[in-house]
């Protein structure tokens, strides 16, 4: 590489002219370079320099280094000192040597600008002879030492951060204000630009501009500008061009501005200092700026605090907590970035005692990830400290803390820790303010410690267990692990749940749902423990819960019998099982008639009473279709089953349905009505299902069998709505109207019933005319004649007067007459009745008979729940 030379002075006439002008080129170097040089490499004294100073005065004179960016992107290197008087013995002479880089150049080796700083290859006058060579490097200079520059960074400290801060916004956005350095000498801004090119990432340290020296400092371009006092009193109050740091008064007093919350003070406008300009400030002010070069070569975007923080721990350096968290993640992801040695020493200033009353809770949980990620590379002395740490912070903070093993604890300490820490443990976890996350973490730390809270335990499982049946999405990880790690909460939190199931069963089934809660004790794994803590309610409801998919496939007792398999005891040494069974498989539904058949007949009647599960079987016969068969049954082997515990509403409204049981078996003696009226007005209010059932099944007795006729006149005298009302819909059913039909004698006897009591009133009176006209007489339009003779000769065979009455009843006007006798067999011989829906056989008290209204309220409340 090579770097060619400028000259500029004062200078005798010559071919170039005289006074100020260049003396001496490399040659090659382009115009437009030499006019731009021109501009700054000039030189103007102090304001209350001598206007005539001696030798030693002239050496104290301020010296001009400048490091500039030129507009074809190469740079000029420069050195002007003032010489006092020219060849012509005129005062104000000046001597500027330069050395230009092509764009994209550096000094030779990567040397940075400012080693250049009083290099001796700086000339103090124009060489004579021949043009200048090219330079082939500028030899460092012998000022910036090492040991210097460190006491000059001790004297600076109060604006190492601020002066840092704003070459990182430099560096980060070219439109960031100029710095401005005010210093009583040009030496010290050198060593300002030294400190910054140590601490600045090397790209960022190479394009870094700037002068040691200008009296007029709005006209320089470079990124850090150096100033006498005298001259920085126009820049106050231009803070959107110049950061203005005044290092020549004396620093802020203890009262002044107050350190921000990284431990520095702020910037000339009050502003944070930067986290990476803090932690480059500290590691300066310790002396440590070799960690600047290890630095560099660390992964990690330019200007984070991460690595820079990481390397001044490893050294012992002391950094506020922000740092100390960007330290720790960073080294989370970089754990091999660091050797043995250096690993430890960040470790141990990390687990350090801290003067801050409280540690943040962000520094914490860093902590905890690192020890986390490395603790297992540590020797026991390193780790044993940031172990105790952060089980301090574990049981003291109120953010969750991830504690570390107990085998990163000596013996030692965990007694201290045990001795110390044990009665805020126990405090902590018998605490029920706040729900059961930090009681969990603090038994963690208590089994880590052997602190005994074992009689804390079971308050604790009976907190978490209504806290999960509350909210089963508070079941988390944490949960979860605290758990696993003690097996005592987690058998209590069973025992807890168990109780509660045979309570609600539905709550903890939906835990069990939505929850992955182990219904496995841990505390022992033999059958011992099996055998004691049988778990059967919990079991039950973990089957509901987590069992195959569609549980019993529609068949809820095959359902019941898988439910009480899981319990894994008896129903029968158990009673209760069998209601909490029917709980979970029914829920608030009521079992049907047959399924509660099908349970009775399979458990027996002995183990519904102290179970308490009879009146579910109840509440399924009073529910029942009407018209089904089963509950019928069901009411009859009710009756037999629990004689003293039915209340007698229930009582008179299973015999009810009994008694219907006995018409449809053919086993009811006379008097039918009358009992009817007796066991209703006993069971009032009756469920409306058992009084449409029984009604149905009286009326379809009377349509059916011949020798209801007695009965059917207690049925009118009753004036029964409910009844009556039960024997129209009986006779509208198909199945009447097809008898009609086909068979005359049915046909006769039906008019003589419908006809029977023509001035009763009340219920009969509007059933009775509804009958004839609505079902008789369509039916007799649908005769044929000799049809209609058949039905005149059964009804003569009762008596005259029936027959007279029905062609009565039945006689057509003079048309409807030719019409019956000329037209009937060809037009109403082959007409049928519309079809009713729910025609067919006799089911259970007639067609149709699965109609019917709803529960009341009384026996709606009587279904499971």
């Amino acid at each position: 590489m090579s770097l060619g030379q400028l000259h500029y002075t004062s200078a005798p006439p010559g071919p170039d002219g005289s006074g100020f002008r260049f003396t001496a080129l490399t040659p090659g170097l382009p115009q437009s370079v030499l006019r731009e040089a021109e501009q700054l490499i000039g030189y103007e004294p102090p304001r209350n320099a001598p206007s005539r100073p001696s030798a030693t005065e002239l050496e104290a004179f301020p010296r001009a280094f400048s490091y500039s960016e030129l507009s074809d992107g190469s740079r000029l290197l420069a050195r002007t000192v003032y010489t006092g008087a020219d060849y012509s013995g005129r005062w104000g002479n000046f001597h500027a040597h330069a050395v230009h880089l092509a764009p994209g150049r550096q000094l030779p080796d990567g040397a940075l600008p400012v080693s250049a700083w009083e290099s001796p290859g700086w000339a103090a006058a124009t060489p004579q002879g021949e043009a200048p060579p090219a330079l082939a490097a500028l030899p460092p200079s012998t000022l910036l030492d090492p040991g210097g520059l460190i006491a000059f960074a001790a004297s600076r400290a109060p604006w190492l951060a601020a002066v840092f801060t704003d070459l990182q916004r430099q560096a980060e956005d070219e439109t960031a204000p100029q710095v401005v350095l005010v210093e009583r000498d040009s030496a010290d801004v050198a060593r300002w630009v030294a400190l910054a090119s140590a601490a600045l990432p090397r790209e960022a340290a190479h394009r870094l501009t700037f002068t040691t020296y200008t009296r007029r400092p709005h006209l320089a371009g470079q990124r850090i500008v150096g100033v006498l006092p005298d001259d920085a009193h126009g820049l106050a109050g231009a803070g959107r061009r110049y950061r203005v740091h005044d290092c020549s008064a004396p620093p802020p007093a203890p009262d002044g501005p107050t350190p921000g919350p990284h431990g520095s003070a702020p910037g000339p406008d009050g502003s944070e200092p930067a986290p990476w300009s803090v932690a480059a400030a500290r590691i300066w002010s310790a002396g440590a700026f070799e960690l600047f070069q290890h630095a560099h070569r660390l992964p990690g975007e330019p200007f984070t605090a991460g690595p820079v923080s990481a390397l001044a721990l490893c050294a012992g350096i002391d950094l506020p907590s922000s740092h100390r968290t960007a330290a720790a993640l960073w080294a989370c992801d970089h754990p091999a970035e660091l050797d043995g040695q250096e690993l430890d020493g960040l470790v141990q200033t990390l687990a350090a005692p801290r003067q801050e009353a409280a540690v943040p809770a962000a520094e914490t949980a860093a902590l905890a990830e690192l020890f986390a990620r490395v603790g297992g590379k540590l020797r026991p002395e390193t780790a044993a400290p940031l172990a105790a740490r952060l089980l301090t912070a574990a049981v003291r903070s109120d953010e969750p803390v991830r504690p570390p093993e107990r085998e990163a604890l000596t013996d030692e300490v965990a007694r201290q820790l045990a001795a110390e820490l044990g009665p805020e443990l126990r405090a902590g976890i018998a605490d029920p303010a706040g729900g059961f996350a930090r009681p969990l973490r603090l038994l963690r730390v208590a089994g880590l410690l052997a602190v005994d809270c074992s009689d804390l335990v079971t308050p604790l499982a009976h907190r978490l267990a209504a806290a999960l049946l509350a909210d089963p999405s508070a079941y988390g990880g944490e949960l979860h692990e605290t758990l696993a790690d003690r097996p005592d909460l987690h058998t209590a939190l069973l025992r807890e749940l168990d109780a509660a199931a045979l309570a609600g069963p539905a709550s903890v089934t939906v835990l069990l749902e939505r929850a992955p809660v182990e219904l496995e004790s841990r505390e022992l794994g033999s059958r011992e423990l099996e055998s004691r803590e049988p778990l059967p309610y919990l079991r039950m409801c973990g089957w509901k819960a987590r069992g195959p998919a569609g549980g019993g496939g529609g068949d809820r007792n095959g359902e019941l019998r898988a439910v009480l398999e899981a319990a894994r005891v008896s129903v029968f040494a158990h009673p209760p099982l069998l209601r909490v069974a029917f709980r979970l498989v029914w829920g608030s539904d009521t079992p049907t008639p047959e399924e509660a058949r099908y349970v009775l007949a399979e458990t027996g009647a002995d183990v519904h009473r102290p179970a308490e599960t009879w009146p579910f079987l109840v509440t399924a016969a009073l529910n029942g279709r009407p018209g089904d068969a089963h509950a019928d049954e069901l009411a009859h082997e009710l009756l037999a089953a629990f004689p003293t515990q039915l209340r007698p509403e229930d009582r008179a409204a299973l015999l009810l349905l009994e008694f219907a049981r006995d018409l449809r078996a053919g086993g009811a003696g006379p008097g039918w009505v009358d009992r009817y009226l007796g066991l209703r007005r006993a069971a009032e209010p009756v469920n409306p299902t058992v009084l449409e059932h029984v009604c149905g099944r009286i009326a379809w007795q009377l349509l059916t069998d011949p020798g209801a006729g007695r009965e059917l006149d207690d049925l009118i005298r009753s004036r029964d709505a409910d009844l009556c009302a039960a024997y129209e819909r009986a006779a509208r059913e198909d199945t009447v109207h097809s008898r009609l039909l086909r068979e005359p004698r049915y046909f006769a006897d039906r008019f003589v019933d419908w006809n029977a009591h023509p001035q009763a009133g009340g219920a009969w009176g509007k059933v009775r005319g509804a009958l004839l006209d609505g079902v008789l007489r369509p039916a007799a339009r649908a005769l044929a004649s000799e049809d209609l003779a058949a039905v005149e000769a059964a009804l003569a065979k009762r008596g005259a007067r029936h027959a007279e009455d029905f062609r009565a009843w039945n006689r057509p006007g003079a048309l409807s007459r030719l019409g019956l006798r000329f037209g009937g067999r060809d037009s109403r011989a082959g007409r049928t009745a519309p079809r009713r829906r729910g025609s067919g056989s006799d089911p259970g008290y007639g067609p149709g008979s699965g109609s019917g209204s709803g529960s009341d309220d009384r026996y709606r409340d009587g279904g499971v729940r």
